[in-house]
């Protein structure tokens, strides 16, 4: 297991960027399949974008593709979430998951470990 916190929320316009980051402690970060999701008031958690282990497969939720960006960086063991044209709707607090040895699933059930969470908030 890795333990896992996440960084870079704050409130901004709509139209503006922000990166989140996420810095995993722990053993074998690189063997991890790292996601982020999020979860806006009275809504469930949703599945946000994924960055499988072998580093060969991102997938991202439709509502955030070609706006958001995954990536990792093994040596620093943090994985981010760059994020472009944000909207008054991507208002939520996002979260950072690791899935040892994970594969393509977009489902929480799946990831073992989880952030606590940092709030993004964007006015329009």
């Amino acid at each position: 297991q890795v333990q896992l916190a996440e960084s870079g929320g704050g409130l901004v316009q709509a139209g503006d960027s922000l990166r989140l980051s996420c810095a995993a402690s722990g053993d074998k970060f690189i063997l991890h399949t790292m996601g982020w999701f999020r979860q806006a008031p009275g809504k469930e958690r949703e599945f946000v974008a994924i960055l499988n282990w072998t580093g060969r497969t991102t997938r991202y939720a439709d509502f955030v593709r070609g706006r958001f960006t995954i990536s990792r960086d093994n040596a620093k063991n943090t994985v981010y979430l760059q994020m472009n044209n944000l909207k008054p709707e991507d208002t939520a607090v996002y979260y950072c998951a690791a899935s040892f040895f994970g594969g393509d699933s977009e489902l929480p059930r799946d990831f073992g470990s989880w952030g606590q969470g940092t709030q993004v908030t964007v006015f329009s």
